[in-house]
């Protein structure tokens, strides 16, 4: 891949759809609407993407307000779906001995996505589909998002971010979404437990020196490129909380370690950072720009309060220039 120019904007806009889960965080402090396919789609689309969220959801007080929230955000909700029948998706929390529990409520309108011709229109035209393992528990959800993956172009850049949500994933959505997939992100804590799902074991896991494989910097690396040499996927990106990233592909690697920030609320700071990798990598950036700008928007959106904070246009002027201060800088290629 040739890598360009991050601060010149892309010659057109892109398509980039978050295809899953859309649903209500039931806190303790209220409830707060997120789903990582959706917190993806509005970052992309604030970045100047045409963001397209398909998901679904119920016909009830709990989808009207969802929508509205929504309305605030450039992101394009034309091809939301609606059921009659199930209820909007909701996350009830529980907190137990002071820590937090999730209780992903089930039946979701969000399980039973509809493979339509408007969504093969869409899948179509796609530049990026952004999928995860949460919206495939369901079997009707499942085979319209392996419809969708069939359908896009060949260019089309797939990502699949993991999500590991326990009980709801399975080694054969796994091992599908990955044969489907152009991009694979997860995250450190995820990654043992994929590569245990997955009977892989990096022929080079000695290099995570504290017999944790998959764990250390060293391992997640060895990880990554076992995944790489026994899947389709160009890509595997690996985020490691405050401590930065890694990307990996089959001939390249690059490390980066974090944006120094406040934490505020670390919720949909993964997908920010998804999102505005798969922004830098349709724009042919190199792997060290990929993750300069995953870190950067993951970081703005971990030092605010909420997946969807709210977002000026001086502060998306500001991080914009430092991610293309930052291409511009000797070694970051």
């Amino acid at each position: 891949m040739q890598a360009t120019d991050l601060g010149k904007a892309p010659p057109m806009q892109k398509v980039i759809v978050g295809l899953g889960e859309l649903l209500w965080d039931m806190l303790p402090s209220g409830k707060r609407l997120g789903g990582a396919p959706a917190n993806f789609t509005v970052m992309s689309s604030r970045l100047g993407n045409r963001g397209v969220i398909a998901s679904r959801l119920g016909s009830d007080s709990l989808a009207g307000e969802a929508r509205q929230v929504l309305k605030a955000f450039p992101a394009d909700l034309s091809l939301l779906q609606s059921d009659t029948i199930h209820p909007t998706g909701t996350v009830g929390v529980e907190i137990r001995g002071e820590e937090p529990h999730y209780i992903i409520h089930e039946p979701a309108a969000w399980d039973f996505m509809e493979w339509t011709s408007e969504w093969r229109a869409l899948a179509q035209s796609a530049d990026a589909v952004c999928f995860g393992s949460l919206a495939q528990r369901n079997p009707a959800s499942r085979a319209t998002i392996r419809e969708f993956l069939s359908a896009t172009r060949p260019g089309c850049v797939r990502v699949f971010d993991v999500n590991l949500r326990p009980p709801f994933f399975s080694v054969d959505v796994i091992g599908a979404s990955l044969a489907s997939a152009t991009i694979f992100k997860l995250n450190e804590v995820e990654m043992p437990e994929v590569l245990a799902m997955l009977g892989l074991l990096p022929p080079d896991a000695r290099a995570a020196g504290n017999g944790e494989t998959g764990k250390s910097e060293a391992g997640l690396l060895a990880a990554a490129r076992s995944i790489l040499r026994k899947y389709p996927v160009k890509l595997v990106a690996v985020t490691m909380g405050d401590e930065g990233s890694i990307l990996a592909m089959r001939d390249a690697h690059h490390r980066h370690h974090g944006v120094p920030i406040a934490v505020a609320d670390t919720v949909g700071a993964g997908d920010a950072f998804t999102a505005a990798l798969v922004q830098a990598y349709l724009a042919g950036a190199s792997l060290a720009g990929m993750n300069e700008a995953g870190n950067r928007w993951g970081g703005w959106v971990a030092s605010q309060r909420g997946a969807m904070p709210p977002l000026d246009p001086a502060t998306l002027a500001a991080v914009t220039a430092q991610i293309a201060d930052a291409a511009s800088r000797p070694g970051l290629s």
